[in-house]
């Protein structure tokens, strides 16, 4: 068991929100040291579990894939695998178990939030690397990570816009107005929470004797989600 009586509990709690039994095999130093973020200590945090981690859940992704649409091309799998285990998904499922408030962050990187996303997706990545080093085979992963994996994966290939509504909505200015889309970013100071920190607009510029238009709005935590939530809000009204 782990030396400090309140770490293992709260350790416990965790594998308990994954669905691992009591008995599960865990290394205990690995996954405390898997919830170390590198400005809480430079020597002795998650990086090294991260890198394996990040493999581990490229290859169940891979495997699900396959299992689940065999008839898929190799092009497929690589579209939406890139988007399964991108930061912004792998920092969703860290949100939906729970992890943050085990999470050790150092005072200067708590204070950060724009890096929120980056150190959820890679403390997720090292609790897989963690649990798969505790019995170096998939035991302690597939069992709650699957679905989970199966459910995002079969929303990226229900979302014609892949996830990146600028992308998609650049595509489509470009090949119907052969213009760019022009976004107004602007901090919203009344908002009493983070998530709507920003105020995006999106508009078609001025083309030929049509005016510019308003396409959509959105709101997020930083400039870049306020915009992709004006371009998805865009996307739905105007493109599909």
């Amino acid at each position: 068991m782990f030396e400090d009586p309140r770490r293992q509990r709260q350790l416990q709690q965790l594998t308990q929100k994954l669905g691992l039994p009591a008995n599960a095999p865990v290394d205990w130093s690995l996954l405390d040291l898997a919830l170390i973020h590198p400005s809480a200590s430079e020597q002795r945090n998650y990086e090294q579990l991260e890198f394996v981690g990040d493999a581990v859940v490229r290859l169940i992704s891979a495997e699900i894939l396959l299992e689940t649409y065999p008839e898929e091309t190799v092009g497929e799998f690589a579209a939406v695998r890139s988007i399964v285990v991108s930061d912004r998904v792998l920092a969703e499922l860290a949100i939906y178990y729970g992890i943050e408030p085990y999470l050790i962050i150092g005072p200067n990187a708590k204070g950060n939030s724009t890096g929120r996303q980056s150190w959820l997706a890679d403390a997720f990545e090292a609790i897989l690397g963690a649990l798969y080093l505790s019995t170096h085979n998939m035991d302690l992963i597939r069992p709650w990570l699957d679905e989970a994996l199966q459910k995002q994966s079969a929303k990226v290939r229900s979302d014609p816009a892949r996830g990146n509504y600028k992308d998609a909505l650049q595509e489509w200015t470009q090949g119907k107005y052969k213009i760019l889309p022009k976004y107004k970013v602007s901090e919203n100071t009344k908002s009493a929470t983070r998530d709507k920190r920003f105020v995006a607009e999106v508009w078609l510029p001025k083309v030929g004797a049509q005016e510019a238009s308003l396409l959509g709005k959105g709101v997020g935590r930083s400039k870049k989600s306020a915009e992709q939530a004006a371009a998805k809000a865009a996307f739905y009204s105007v493109v599909t």
